[in-house]
């Protein structure tokens, strides 16, 4: 979750994209079907040490990598994924949370952690952390995602989604009562003041902060009700189902699905999406699966692409690098020797014009 400072580059994608794609074939560089492939290096605990191989969240800033570890806390990497700091309960200020760490979410030097024993907050890189719980309004100590605007911080928790106007200090917790539709709750995200809540019941929306959601399920055309992540840009909304990938256009109204049978996904579960421009990320049961078309066909990499595990938590990408939260490490993908990108065919294009 990463989201909101590259909004406005995201917005204007697609028609570079289509600008350059169009100009590379037009002079020869490029069949009109080509897209790029990816070749993925995992880090684990025992070649690297990350915390531990059960990766449930990533995010990454720069060069910078953050991982929620299952039992290892938050793992950071300044160097790539080569090598790793492992922030835990034990060995941190304070204490994280909890070591069983779901999500991770940063800006600058500050970090969020979504753990297993409340929503856990560095204000210095993870060498001390201040951990909230319900005894600060916490829906529930079992924080399964962050996510935050300024001094906002939203937590999808097992009682509901909680939010904090004050960097942690109090919070106001929002269920069922306000028209959630489930109180557990394992994914929040938000833009402005829309908050849009993954839960066990539908894919909930807030716009007015969270006083009053409204639901959407398989009655909307939702892929199914287990909803476990969400992702929006505009108003396109993705939700990561137990029935596959559901992108909504109209803000939540009706949805289109794609899974596994009609459209190529890896696996019908979906435990996270991310979106950038007309390409989506998912990370399902059975490999990370990427559509460049919005969705209606997907390619799905493996281990033996390189992936840790085919059992994929978490996804987050920066221009052509893709970041995999895998049940066997950390993995980082980079286009395939000789793909073709986006960022590379400007290039390729202006010295073939030049010549």
């Amino acid at each position: 979750m990463q989201h909101q400072s590259h909004r406005s580059s995201l917005y204007r994608l697609p028609f570079a994209a289509m600008s350059l794609l169009a100009s590379a074939t037009s002079i020869g560089l490029l069949a009109p079907a080509a897209e790029a492939s990816y070749t993925f290096t995992n880090y684990n605990k025992a070649n690297n040490g990350l915390g531990n191989n059960s990766v449930r969240g990533i995010y990454a800033s720069g060069s910078t990598i953050y991982a929620a570890t299952y039992g290892g806390g938050v793992s950071i990497s300044s160097n790539g994924g080569t090598s790793w700091t492992n922030y835990t309960k034990e060995n941190t200020n304070n204490g994280l949370g909890n070591n069983p760490a779901y999500s991770v979410y940063a800006i600058g030097s500050t970090i969020y952690a979504a753990t297993a024993g409340g929503a856990s907050v560095s204000m210095n890189g993870g060498t001390d952390w201040t951990n909230y719980t319900t005894a600060n309004g916490l829906g529930n100590n079992s924080v399964h995602g962050v996510y935050t605007i300024g001094s906002k911080i939203y937590a999808a928790t097992l009682g509901g989604v909680s939010i904090s106007a004050n960097n942690g200090a109090s919070w106001t917790n929002y269920t069922t009562a306000n028209g959630l539709g489930h109180n557990d709750v394992y994914g929040v995200f938000a833009s402005g003041s829309t908050i849009y809540a993954a839960t066990l019941g539908g894919l909930s929306i807030s716009t007015n902060g969270g006083a009053n959601w409204t639901n959407y399920t398989t009655a909307n055309g939702l892929g199914n009700n287990d909803v476990w992540g969400v992702y929006a840009i505009g108003s396109t909304i993705y939700a990561a189902t137990n029935g596959g990938v559901s992108v909504s256009t109209n803000g939540g109204t009706s949805w289109t699905n794609y899974n596994n049978a009609n459209n190529g996904l890896g696996n019908n579960i979906v435990f996270g999406v991310y979106a950038s421009g007309s390409t989506i990320y998912a990370a399902t049961n059975g490999g990370l699966s990427i559509s460049t078309d919005g969705g209606t066909s997907w390619t799905n990499y493996t281990t033996a692409d390189g992936l840790g595990s085919n059992n994929v938590r978490g996804v987050y990408a920066i221009g052509d690098t893709i970041y995999a939260a895998t049940n066997g490490g950390v993995s980082v993908g980079v286009p395939a020797p000789g793909a073709v990108t986006l960022l590379g065919l400007a290039g390729l294009i202006a010295r073939r014009r030049r010549a």
